[in-house]
């Protein structure tokens, strides 16, 4: 690969891999499996859940 290609897939890969890691985190909350609710219901509930979270991994 050239270098510019290499910048770029370094690049990408910093990017995406806080995203990848988030949506794996999120994989593992039971609770959301069993959501049948309105959608801007669950979406609400994934907010307070992340806050709730980062709250307690920033400690």
């Amino acid at each position: 690969m050239t270098r510019g290609q290499n910048l770029s897939n370094t690049a990408l890969a910093a990017v995406r891999a806080p995203v990848e890691r988030g949506f794996a985190h999120v994989k593992t909350w039971r609770v959301l499996g069993k959501v049948r609710t309105d959608p801007k219901w669950a979406t609400a509930l994934v907010r307070a859940l992340l806050v709730l979270t980062n709250r307690e991994v920033s400690r």
